[in-house]
């Protein structure tokens, strides 16, 4: 078992986790201000506050396992991006703060809604600007970072981060189109359209420039026998986009949301396929990044009970708080 390989993969697991379920609650908050009468508001908060702190659980896994796992990998990508993931961070307190805070004030209401529309925004951007610099590729000296501090802040790593919104936004239309019903509802139907659109014309913009970021990803896009194999991954997202606005001009209420996230998962999966074997493009492999054998079979052996775990109590968590939720009812009532 090449076991540097499977870590890569349960890596990319715990990122595709964080991104598909804190995607639809950051989606929320992004959504906030457009929603309408405060009610709606509440409604909209109500649908995720029962299971957001559960969702950042595979963000703390993902960035600690890079830590564990890869750590060649995290002490080069970290200082590249230090900017956005700090921001971030302090985008995730401000509306970990006014989640619960906004339901003990009347007067001051308005600032913690701010607060949970600016943090939603920040923490997203921050992801995408963080993904983006990332794929443009990092400056590498031997074994440490060479570039400098502003070196993630590029129109590419800016387009990557304003996708991220869209993207996300879209996640969250179409959790509230599940979750909720009357206005709510044919409010978060408008947006969902609008928002898809949005993150398709997005999703085809960063795909044709990336190729041109680096000469391997041209050869895998656009060479033959290659483009065999990535060639599925645009037809499928066609097809999933097919069926969220099908979905959606036939007033469906789940299919819109699995199609969102099917969207995501096929554009993560297409990252791989232009990343792999590199874990930094474009020389650091996995292989060069990972911790000794001894190592990564102690994490393993963690991992096998911890992940379970994590697995068990947040479908247990989404089973619980299944169903929609109705205005003047929910988590906080």
């Amino acid at each position: 078992m090449d076991l540097a390989v499977l870590w890569a993969f349960i890596i990319a697991f715990a990122v595709i986790a964080y991104v598909i379920l804190d995607g639809f609650d950051l989606g929320t908050g992004i959504l906030f201000p457009l929603l309408g009468r405060h009610e709606n508001r509440d409604t909209a908060m109500n649908t995720v506050a029962p299971i957001w702190d559960g969702n950042e659980t595979w963000l703390i896994l993902g960035g600690g396992g890079l830590f564990a796992v890869f750590p060649l990998a995290y002490a080069i990508i970290m200082p590249a991006i230090y900017a956005p993931i700090i921001a971030m961070l302090l985008a995730l307190i401000f509306r970990g703060v006014a989640f619960e805070f906004r339901f003990r004030t009347v007067r001051g209401r308005w600032m913690w809604d701010v607060s949970f529309f600016i943090g939603s925004v920040v923490a997203a951007l921050s992801q995408g600007i963080a993904l983006g610099t990332l794929v443009q590729g990092i400056d590498v000296d031997g074994r440490a970072y060479a570039g400098g501090w502003f070196d993630w802040l590029t129109p590419f790593s800016l387009m990557t981060g304003v996708a991220v919104v869209v993207g996300y936004a879209l996640l969250g239309a179409t959790w509230l189109v599940m979750k909720t019903e009357g206005e709510l509802h044919d409010i978060a139907n408008r947006f969902a359209w609008i928002t898809g659109i949005g993150t398709l014309v997005l999703i085809g913009l960063v795909s044709l420039w990336m190729p041109f970021l680096d000469a391997e990803f041209y050869v895998r896009w656009f060479t033959f026998p290659q483009i065999l194999y990535v060639a599925p991954v645009p037809l499928l997202v066609a097809f999933a986009a097919f069926s969220l606005f099908s979905s959606l001009a036939r007033g469906k209420h789940v299919r819109p949301f699995l199609s969102a996230l099917t969207i995501f998962v096929l554009a993560f999966a297409g990252l791989g396929i232009n990343f792999y074997p590199n874990i930094i493009p474009p020389d650091i492999t996995i292989w060069d990044a990972a911790a000794p054998d001894a190592s990564l079979i102690f994490l393993l052996v963690g991992a096998s009970v911890l992940i379970p775990m994590i697995l068990i109590y947040t479908g247990y968590a989404y089973w619980v708080f299944r169903g929609k939720v109705v205005e003047g009812e929910g988590y906080h009532h």
